[in-house]
């Protein structure tokens, strides 16, 4: 066993317990419902996993960032699927580090308990993607408040969530220095706000995902994170920890898919003889097991950095890739090492290769983590 895994053994243990609860025919019925796994969240919640990064004085476990990986990696280890709840560890972030007193005290002791929700992150919008410089909502403020007009799209959670992080610009492009400049972030209370539509996407995976459209959504200025202006830097500070958390997601689907292709190929005779005996079959698997190791190296790598104070852009954007790349992997070698049997839903193995399969994409592709590589650690021209 590597010495990654026994980082926070009591955690894992904790974690795996709770998850062992929730076995495969709970998130083949979500799945098959489209439906949000909310009595597996609420157990997360109960347990305090979701307030782990939370500090102390808020009512969190006020554990360092290779707990929350920990807590992410078990559960999909364990065959579940954390895309329901992990944003929590993620956006709150934002709020601890930039926001107000005030808000810190509104707002985290009521997130550390359950009480209130913070699952969604209001950025990308359908014309601009990834290119979050080029969004086009708009805050423009009117007295003691900000009337917000725009859309977003992939804003997943909103119908699960009670406050959304929200990025939108206070000052039109043409009138700012740099194009970052001029983007501020939001705390929206969803519950409270009028103009706000929310549109549900179906996916092929069970991702709860949505578009969200402001028409005149009318907020206190007191829901401005930081400083106006400002808000890309802020949303910028948080990514690296994202894509840590997500890579650790990967190392969990990895682990599980290699577990449950080399038990399978142990098991399953074919021409009188275990499957799993036939080079053809170990390879894929054992390569798979190889990836997945060096990603997890160079994730506890992004981690200690992170934990030492540091900024890993480089580190925690190839844990990401490397992580990625390994459980997709891992989920191919599943696939054909079951053949048909793959494709039922009752081995869960279809299920978790159409959800490994995001992570390419999303919370950034494989091409921009390539491109940021290129740029920013091989000094390459900008090529956007």
């Amino acid at each position: 066993m590597s010495s990654y895994a026994l980082d926070h053994p009591e955690i894992r243990e904790a974690v795996a317990k709770l998850c062992a609860e929730f076995p495969g025919r709970y998130w083949q019925q979500c799945d098959r419902d489209q439906a949000y796994p909310t009595d597996f969240v609420a157990a997360l919640t109960a347990g305090g996993y979701l307030s782990a990064l939370i500090p102390e004085e808020y009512g969190g476990l006020g554990l360092p960032l290779s707990a929350g990986a920990a807590i992410l990696e078990e559960i999909h280890r364990s065959g579940g699927n954390a895309a329901a709840c992990h944003a929590q560890m993620y956006t709150m972030g934002t709020v601890l580090r930039h926001g107000s007193d005030a808000q810190k005290a509104q707002y985290l002791p009521l997130i550390a308990d359950g009480s209130l929700r913070l699952q969604a992150f209001g950025v990308t919008e359908p014309t601009s993607g990834t290119d979050t410089t080029a969004l086009r909502t708009t805050a423009r403020r009117e007295g003691d408040r900000y009337v917000v007009n725009g859309q977003k799209i992939w804003t997943s959670r909103a119908e699960h969530s009670d406050l959304m992080v929200l990025l939108a610009r206070t000052t039109p492009r043409d009138q700012v220095a740099k194009k970052t400049d001029g983007l501020s972030v939001f705390l929206v209370d969803m519950r409270s706000v009028e103009g706000l539509s929310i549109r549900p996407i179906r996916t092929m995976m069970n991702h709860a995902t949505t578009e969200l459209f402001f028409d005149d959504m009318a907020i206190p200025a007191q829901a401005l994170v930081g400083e106006e202006g400002k808000g890309f830097r802020y949303i910028l500070s948080g990514m690296n920890a994202e894509r840590i958390l997500i890579a650790a997601e990967c190392i969990g689907d990895a682990k599980w898919f290699i577990a449950k292709a080399s038990a399978y190929a142990g098991d399953r005779d074919v021409f009188a003889r275990p499957i799993g005996q036939n080079q053809g079959v170990q390879f894929p698997i054992a390569r798979a097991y190889s990836q997945m190791r060096a990603a997890e190296l160079m994730l506890r790598e992004a981690i200690r950095l992170y934990e030492a104070g540091g900024n890993p852009g480089e580190e925690a954007n190839l844990a990401k890739l490397l992580a990625a790349d390994a459980s997709w992997a891992a989920a191919e070698a599943c696939v054909q090492t079951f053949g048909g049997f793959g494709f039922a839903e009752e081995y869960d193995v279809e299920r978790k290769f159409r959800e490994a399969r995001l992570y390419q994409v999303a919370p950034i592709s494989t091409n921009l983590v390539l491109s940021y590589v290129a740029e920013h650690v091989l000094g390459m021209p900008r090529s956007y």
